[in-house]
């Protein structure tokens, strides 16, 4: 199997009020701390940087294990970090990996895996890899002599079987001609493993796309209703007439609508206040929506016309039922924060 390189793209979220609270200088050298570690580690894991990009980082590893284990060992050291820092600097990590042939010129990279990794990354939530097919296909296909033997002593790499993952479907990438099978990658060791995507399992297109055994289950209070996917677009606001109906004065008359769309189900907030979402997955990391949409997978909560420190706002949960993926029998150990 040929094997190219594959384009890490590193960004963190929640700049901008962490500018607004503290000041320029202040959050310039936190920002510079944190960008300036994660090359550090990516060149530990055998990797380089191609370009510092003010809040986020541009790295190539001439193999997917090492991007995929060098990205997870980031998430993990970035979240233990983050969480000593006063909540405005508790910024995020958005992470997108793709494979593919590669141009470097002029101190920049370019190419379609370059582009789509920066996709990726805007897309993902605030501590999340998101990974298109071609960085799995390589993880769960390679073998130790494939791995270029370039990362530091005493770094150890992941092995496929301790890569978990689960598929998101075919997405369309905005930018992008073509859909493209898109995966999380989990970090984190709390993941439930009826989430986690088996090797061999990664063509899951049709059965995405059409929707088949898709559902999504909402709730707030004691209201819940189970909607399938292909159907029409579910509307949820305090109107009469919404799908979902929420009785609170702070929730829009037609506050978000969710539709089936390209193989995912999509959230679109059309308030006057926004919308809030995160994932039980990291729930620490909230998603701000106004007029703009997110991907809806797994399990998680929406707030409705406040965040979710307002302790009285409405929290509506939601849950995608049905999902092709598979469960790995096994539980591995995440990669340990010593070896670097």
């Amino acid at each position: 199997m040929e094997t190219h390189p594959t384009i890490a793209f590193m960004d963190l979220s929640g700049s901008s009020a962490a500018y607004e609270a503290f000041g320029n200088a202040r959050v310039a050298a936190v920002v510079s701390k944190i960008t300036r570690w994660i090359g550090q580690v990516s060149q530990a894991h055998g990797g380089r940087v191609v370009k510092y990009l003010g809040d986020g980082v541009l790295a190539r590893f001439p193999s997917a294990i090492q991007a995929v284990s060098a990205t997870v060992f980031v998430q993990q050291g970035h979240m233990a970090q983050v969480g000593r820092q006063p909540k405005p600097l508790r910024m995020g990590l958005k992470i997108g990996l793709a494979s593919g042939p590669v141009i470097e010129m002029d101190a920049d990279a370019y190419g379609d895996s370059v582009n789509l990794a920066a996709r990726l990354a805007d897309m993902a939530g605030s501590g999340q890899i998101w990974a298109d097919e071609s960085v799995l296909s390589q993880v769960y296909g390679c073998t130790p002599s494939e791995v270029t033997a370039s990362n530091e002593e005493g770094v150890t790499l992941l092995s496929e079987s301790a890569v978990r993952s689960r598929a998101l479907g075919r997405i369309h990438v905005p930018g992008l001609t073509q859909e493209r099978s898109v995966f999380q990658v989990f970090w984190n060791d709390d993941v439930p493993s009826e989430l986690l995507t088996a090797p061999g399992r990664l063509d899951t297109a049709q059965s995405l796309r059409d929707g088949t055994n898709c559902r999504i289950a909402l709730s707030w209070l004691d209201t819940s209703k189970t909607f399938v996917a292909g159907g029409q677009t579910i509307r949820i606001g305090r109107a009469a007439g919404s799908d979902f109906l929420i009785a609170d004065r702070r929730v829009s008359r037609q506050h978000v609508q969710i539709e089936w769309t390209q193989g995912t189900f999509l959230l679109t907030d059309v308030s006057s206040f926004g919308t809030w979402v995160r994932f039980a997955e990291t729930p620490e990391a909230e998603l701000a929506l106004r007029r703009t949409q997110c991907l809806l997978h797994s399990t998680g909560e929406i707030a409705l016309g406040a965040p979710f420190s307002d302790f009285s706002v409405p929290v509506l949960t939601f849950q995608v039922l049905g999902t092709p993926v598979a469960a790995r029998e096994q539980r591995p150990p995440l990669l340990s924060r010593s070896s670097v």
